[in-house]
Formats: structure tokens, C-alpha cells, sequence
């Protein structure tokens, strides 16, 4: 998951405790309120009722003065935008305890024909407590999504960055950073990272421009000692010389490739074509002649969208490792389930397949020690660049390198 998936996600858990607690915080303290002021009502109710029965408006007056109580006028219109939280009948009137859609609690008593209404003056206290409360709590919900912002946009370099990053590593070594500040810690990120692709982008072109020097000069040489020793008198010194120069051959060649290879992917040529047609592909570059020792099978022959010249490449290879560490033959080749799987009789790989992916790696305990450990890496670079995987297995003695074409293009191939 993301960092701005973490944090939104954070965010959203945040503002919603904060509501619900403000919520309940307001209504804790309005239950508190009107429970206080109820009570408070009750305890005095029964002398101003005294006080109205008696007719003593002057007595009453006084009296509420001293209470903080006062008087509301227009009695039916505050009765009408009430509601009736408490009531009490008697024969000559009733006490009722009113809540106001303005949140104000009112006393309304009756005797016989007089009715009065009074107001808690101290309430207005406690409703400017809660509203400064409400206040805090809405600053607070303010101040959070102020952060989230804040911190929403400082992920949204890191997310750039993050892309670019992928980008180089797959190949793209002019990719550079933005900078819009150097005064913070991103600024200073994205300057040191282009300061390092800088760099690196010039010690792979220096390589990649020494490894094709050096494979074109050794061309020459190469082809001039080949064609010095195919002169030579049938010999078995004459056998080692040309072997030697065959291996010279063969391993500027894989160099270059590989090179070539790790160098982008615009040099691919992408085309679509059938798991068989593959296969007959790679074994066009194979020099077998005994086509006995291969066996194989065609299950599916699927649709493969890819370079068909360097994925046939990498199978070659396979089939190529397979027929030399191969303890007794044949070979099997098989095409089914958008997999292509190459098998051969022999010991299981005793490190690490991906020890084996690596430049000049081969396995110690191998009887045959022909090649030089890169046909691995070649094919784990091909498919690599397409988008394809390449996973080891062993059963029944045998060891299984299956190529799984999991492109969301493939499908089953119509005659």
C-alpha cells in the first residue's frame, strides 16, 4: 500500500473519531445541562408558583432578581417553537419545563387565569461554555485536514520521485528529478539523485562503449587465427587451437548481446507468433545432428507477442544447457498452458537459482564444463525485457526450467 494510501486512509479514521467525539461531547453536555437545569427549575417552581397564586408580582420580581431569573414576554411565541421536557397539573394550574428550539430552558406556570414565563439568566453561561467548546472541536477538525493537505502534498514528490525511480531502473538512465526547491529535504533528494544517475549514466555508457570496442576488436584477430588455423595440418594441436578460438568467438559474441541487451528495450521488434513456431525458432540456432536426443511436445500452441528472434534466443539457450548437463537423454521440450518448459535428466542445482542468473556463475559439481556461465543471464534478460518469467523446478530427476508467458495478449493460436 502506498504512503498517500496510508496516510488518506489515517486521515479518514482521524476525522471520523473526531466528529463522533465532538458529537458525543455535545450531546453529554446538553443531557448535563438540561438535567441541571430541570433540577434546578423543580426546586424552585413550587415558590414562584406561591408567589403567582398570591397575585404578589412585586414580591415575585424581587425574587427573581435574586435567582437570575427574569421574565420572557410574548409568552405563546416561545410556547409554539417549544417543546415540553416536564409537566405538572394541578387544580388551580400546572408547572411545565419548556426547551426552546434556541436551546434555552423556560419555566411556564398557570394559576387560574395568570401565566408567566421565566428564564434561567445564568444559562446563557453555560451555552457560551458549550460554544466555545463546539469551537475548539472545529478547530481541531479544521487543523487535521489542514495537515492532511500538507502532508498529501508532500507525498505527491515522493510519488514522482518513486516512478522516476522505477523508470531508471529499468533502463531509462536519463531520467532526472525535478527540482522546485533545495531548501528542503525532497529538494535535496531529487538533487543528489540526479548528481548519482548522472554518473551512473556515464560509467554504463563508458562500459557499454569499452565492451563494444573491445568486441569489435577482437573480432578481427579472432577471424584471422580462425582462418590461420583452418591452414594448419591435421593435428591434434590443430583441434585445441580451433576450439579456442571458437570459445573466443562465442564469448564475444554473448558479450555483445548481452550488452546489447541490458543496454534499453528499443530495439526490440515486437511481433506476434505460436508457441511452436518459437520452439522451431530456437532450434534453427541450435547446431544438433541427431534430433533424436530432443523430444517434443506441442499441448498448446498459444499466441506469444514478444521479439521472436530473442526469445527464440532464450530458449535456445535452455535447450542448449539441457543438452550439454544433461545426464542421459533425450531432452523434453513442451508448449502448454502458456508455458514453455525445457527438461533434462540430471542433479538438482545446488545454490540458489538466481545464483546461476548471474554473469560467469556455472555449478561447481557439473561434469561438463563447456560454456561460460552466461546463457542463464542472457535468458533471464530476454524475458525480463518482455515482461516474461523464468522459474526452476525439479521432479522425477529431472530439472524443469519452465518460461511462463503471463502477457494479458496471449491466446489460444487459430488454424
Amino acid at each position: 500500500m502506498s504512503i498517500t494510501k496510508k496516510i488518506t486512509i489515517l486521515f479518514i479514521i482521524s476525522f471520523f473519531i473526531m466528529l463522533v467525539t465532538g458529537y458525543k461531547i455535545n450531546e453529554i453536555n446538553e443531557e448535563k445541562i438540561e438535567a441541571l437545569s430541570k433540577e434546578k427549575y423543580l426546586q424552585i417552581s413550587d415558590h414562584f408558583f406561591k408567589n403567582l397564586s398570591n397575585s404578589d408580582y412585586a414580591t415575585l420580581d424581587k425574587k427573581l432578581q435574586e435567582l437570575n431569573f427574569k421574565r420572557v414576554e410574548d409568552i405563546e411565541h416561545y410556547k409554539r417553537f417549544s417543546k415540553e421536557i416536564y409537566s405538572k397539573d394541578n387544580p388551580f394550574g400546572f408547572i411545565k419545563i419548556l426547551k426552546h428550539e434556541d436551546r434555552r430552558y423556560l419555566l411556564n406556570m398557570r394559576y387560574l387565569d395568570d401565566e408567566i414565563l421565566l428564564a434561567d439568566i445564568t444559562q446563557e453561561e453555560s451555552f457560551n461554555q458549550q460554544f466555545f467548546l463546539n469551537l475548539l472541536i472545529a478547530s481541531d477538525v479544521l487543523i487535521l485536514i489542514v495537515i492532511y493537505l500538507i502532508v498529501f502534498r508532500m507525498t505527491l514528490p515522493i510519488k514522482a520521485i518513486s516512478k522516476k525511480l522505477i523508470r531508471f531502473s529499468d533502463g531509462e538512465y536519463s531520467i532526472r528529478l525535478k527540482q522546485k526547491s533545495t531548501n528542503d529535504e525532497i529538494g535535496v533528494l531529487s538533487q543528489t539523485f540526479n548528481q548519482m544517475a548522472q554518473k551512473i549514466e556515464n560509467l554504463i555508457k563508458s562500459r557499454e562503449r569499452l565492451l563494444r570496442d573491445i568486441g569489435h576488436e577482437l573480432r578481427t584477430p579472432i577471424a584471422k587465427g580462425k582462418m590461420a588455423s583452418g591452414m594448419l595440418e591435421k593435428s591434434h594441436y590443430k583441434e585445441i587451437i580451433q576450439k579456442a578460438f571458437d570459445s573466443l568467438d562465442e564469448l564475444t559474441k554473448e558479450l555483445l548481446s548481452l550488452e546489447k541487451l541490458k543496454s534499453g528495450s528499443d530495439f526490440l521488434s515486437i511481433s506476434r507468433f505460436g508457441a511452436e513456431a518459437l520452439i522451431l525458432g530456437a532450434l534453427s540456432k541450435l547446431y544438433i545432428e541427431d534430433e533424436s536426443i530432443l523430444d517434443i511436445k506441442i499441448i498448446d500452441d498459444f499466441v506469444i507477442e514478444a521479439d521472436k528472434n530473442y526469445l527464440a534466443i532464450a530458449i535456445k539457450n535452455l535447450i542448449d544447457n539441457a543438452v550439454k548437463y544433461s545426464a542421459k537423454l533425450p531432452v523434453f521440450i513442451e508448449a502448454k498452458n502458456n508455458t514453455v518448459s525445457v527438461k533434462n535428466y540430471g542433479e538438482r542445482l545446488t545454490k540458489n537459482f538466481e545464483y546461476y542468473l548471474e554473469v560467469f556463475t556455472q555449478d561447481s559439481t557439473s561434469r561438463n564444463s563447456n560454456g561460460f556461465g552466461i546463457g542463464l543471464n542472457i535468458v533471464d534478460t530476454i524475458l525480463k525485457k518482455h515482461g516474461f518469467k523464468l522459474k526452476y523446478d525439479y521432479e522425477d530427476g529431472m530439472n524443469v526450467f519452465l518460461v511462463e508467458f503471463t502477457s494479458p495478449l496471449l491466446s489460444p493460436l487459430k488454424h
